[in-house]
């Protein structure tokens, strides 16, 4: 019989695992509480001179003191002390353009489009593009609707939600919606945020239990069930112009509903060999599983799916060699724009903010300054993919040389 042998690592068991799982909750719930103060309700901040706003709705500075001044547009508030405006908030601005018709939607014969930010792999900022695509196209002035899917809950969080807290999984999220016999349309679960023109459906970590429900009922009902979050979205959709969805960050249920309800994808891909090849391999998983699946439903017919390089550092000779690769072999696949490695990107989410909900002082650097020209980049390329497919957009695309 051989001597037991003796280590110096103790064992770990359930109970260690236990006290681990609950320190960590005891910091997740002191960084939330540094941001969620109790009743506290998350507000925008934004504030656009007259100069800015009449820039985004197209019209000019007369046309707006016009029209304040005829009363079709209130009186803009005035600084007691300075005579001048004291700016313009993103509702300010889309009412502007309601007055002056420069709204951008979709004509009601157009479809919205619904966009996945789809990876398989965690860590490469789907959540990151998810909520700066949002924002970027409500300050355009298009009605965006955000479907948070996945249990962790970043997006929900970002858009001022904590998701312990404000959040009732059996009410709030798309849980009784994947249960058998659950409601028939999305309106339930449906809000509006502090960004005007930006719906939430949010999610939190009851979302996870979902996860095997809706496998077993996949199991029950064959995988036509995976159509069911597309036949959701569709009873709200058409309040919409840009439906985007958050899926989790792994191959379950829950993502290949995702990808059976999007009609458009983003596929996040960091430029380091780790990234690339789980890029790789997500979408030959995909593309194996989808045919999988159209052996009972519908082929999936997206209008366009791009891979966009995110994280990117030019000062990494691996990621220039590699994005140079991606380049070569995707070719019209990839996005022209690139979401660059940003402490301001890391800096805002430690807030719970976005990079574009960042005022005063801190966006005249030029950090700042540099991370908002990425994004607004990746916004305006996005957008113009979105009115590629909205006929009643093609003419207007033509004279602006992009069609």
């Amino acid at each position: 019989m051989m001597d037991s042998v003796t280590t110096p690592l103790p064992s770990v068991g359930l109970d260690a695992l236990e006290g681990m799982a609950n320190r960590a909750a005891t910091v997740v719930e002191r960084l939330r509480d540094r941001v969620f103060t109790p009743d506290a309700r998350k507000t925008l901040d934004l504030s656009f001179n007259v100069k800015r706003a009449a820039g985004m709705v197209g019209r000019s500075e007369k046309l707006i003191r016009d029209a304040e001044a005829d009363g079709r547009l209130p009186q803009a508030d005035v600084n007691p002390e300075t005579g001048r405006r004291t700016g313009y908030s993103l509702k300010d601005v889309n009412r502007m353009r309601d007055v002056f018709n420069t709204r951008p939607w979709r004509a009601e014969t157009d479809d919205p489009v619904v966009i996945a930010v789809q990876n398989f792999k965690g860590g490469v900022g789907k959540s990151t593009i998810v909520c700066h695509l949002a924002q970027y196209l409500a300050l355009e002035g298009y009605r965006v609707c955000v479907v948070d899917c996945d249990s962790q809950a970043s997006t929900t969080s970002i858009f001022g939600l904590n998701p312990d807290i404000d959040i009732d999984e059996q009410e709030e999220t798309l849980y009784p919606f994947f249960r058998h016999g659950g409601p028939v349309s999305l309106d339930f679960t449906l809000r509006a945020t502090y960004w005007d023109g930006i719906a939430l459906i949010p999610a939190n970590l009851g979302l996870y239990d979902a996860e095997y429900e809706f496998a077993a009922r996949v199991v029950r009902e064959s995988a036509t069930a995976l159509d069911r979050l597309r036949e959701g979205i569709d009873t709200i959709k058409g309040r919409f112009d840009v439906v985007l969805l958050d899926p989790p960050p792994a191959l379950g249920m829950i993502s290949l509903s995702v990808l059976r309800a999007a009609d458009a994808l983003i596929v996040p891909a960091p430029p380091n060999n780790i990234d690339f090849a789980s890029t790789g391999h997500f979408l030959r998983m995909m593309v194996s599983t989808l045919q999988q699946i159209s052996r009972v439903s519908a082929d999936p017919d997206y209008k366009f799916v791009k891979i966009l390089v995110t994280k990117m550092n030019d000062a990494k000779g691996a990621h220039v060699s590699i994005k140079r690769m991606m380049d070569h072999v995707f070719a019209h696949d990839m996005l022209s724009a690139v979401l660059k490695d940003s402490a301001e990107i890391d800096n805002a989410t430690a807030n719970l903010k976005t990079v574009y909900e960042i005022t005063g002082a801190a966006t005249r650097s030029e950090t700042h300054k540099r991370c908002r020209a990425y994004l607004d980049a990746v916004g305006r390329e996005v957008e113009v993919l979105i009115r590629k497919t909205w006929p009643s957009h093609h003419p207007r695309l033509r004279r602006e040389g992009l069609l």
